[in-house]
């Protein structure tokens, strides 16, 4: 059985663009630090009172928060399924 065709005998989408599961996540934690970075550049230049828009400071830090959350569940569960292979029998 071919797992890239339906039942139906459609084939699947094509969502794998080249990138292996170690690039993916690499590539994905740099984003994350992207962000990480800018919202704390926001920050600074509140404190400093050198930023000129507030909502596009808010909008930084919400992203770089929302990806953080994001990059902990994946790391999260990433450590489960390693248990779970470790207390798998063979």
């Amino acid at each position: 059985m071919n797992p890239s065709v339906t039942k139906t005998g459609t084939p699947l989408p094509n969502t794998n663009d080249g990138l292996d599961f170690a690039q993916t996540l690499t590539k994905t934690i740099d984003e994350v630090n992207t962000q990480q970075q800018t919202s704390e550049k926001a920050l600074a230049d509140m404190a400093t009172g050198q930023i000129k828009d507030l909502h596009q400071a808010a909008i930084a830090i919400s992203k770089a928060e929302n990806s953080m959350k994001v990059m902990l569940e994946v790391r999260n569960k990433a450590i489960n399924a390693y248990k779970e292979i470790l207390r798998t029998q063979v």
